[in-house]
């Protein structure tokens, strides 16, 4: 599941999950590294990719990660699901096979991607399926509602394995900067 409704306050309101980096957009960046999943599922307005996806709008819209992740994980089959922003520049499909490989390989219920700060990312990891629908579900009951609450309210009551970041693969374009920065890298990596 790639999450791309946000608003890009930081990027001046652009369409971030179409920016280009590398020749390719963030958003057709995020879905490539999930190749091979049963479905992929795109949360936030309909977009054009080069992939096969399903796409779903969170209700309301723009009422943050928690919503989006509520409205995709009706249409998730598998055990085991991704969970990614569109805004991941340098993530690969070997990090994500390993994110499930962890989830899947131990009583966990994900693997969350730790940030070079140190910091987990929640939109950068693999959860147990049957897992997030208990814990959307306990949200909903003790909040009467997902919107505008933090993902990490859902997150923190879940059994997590932190996986460290090798490389910056967490590197994410949330400013002109960051954008600027992915492209020098990929730029040098391609020349």
């Amino acid at each position: 599941m790639v999450l791309a409704g946000g608003r890009a306050r930081r990027l001046g309101g652009a369409d971030k999950p179409m920016v280009s980096v590398g020749g390719t957009s963030l958003l057709d960046r995020s879905i490539e590294a999930c190749v091979g999943a049963g479905r992929t599922i795109v949360v936030g307005p309909h977009r054009a990719t080069v992939h096969q996806v399903q796409h779903v709008r969170e209700e309301p819209s723009y009422a943050g990660p928690l919503a989006a992740l509520a409205a995709g994980v009706p249409w998730v089959r598998a055990p085991f699901m991704v969970v990614l922003a569109a805004d991941l520049p340098f993530v690969r499909r070997e990090t994500v096979a390993e994110l499930l490989r962890r989830t899947a390989g131990s009583a966990i219920e994900g693997a969350v991607m730790l940030e070079t700060q140190g910091r987990e990312n929640p939109l950068f990891a693999a959860y147990r399926t049957a897992a997030v629908r208990r814990g959307i579900a306990l949200t909903l009951a003790q909040h009467g509602l997902l919107a505008g609450l933090p993902i990490r309210v859902l997150t923190r009551s879940l059994a997590l394995q932190h996986v460290p970041d090798v490389g910056g693969v967490s590197f994410d374009c949330d400013t002109w900067e960051a954008v600027a920065l992915a492209r020098a890298c990929l730029k040098s990596k391609a020349g």
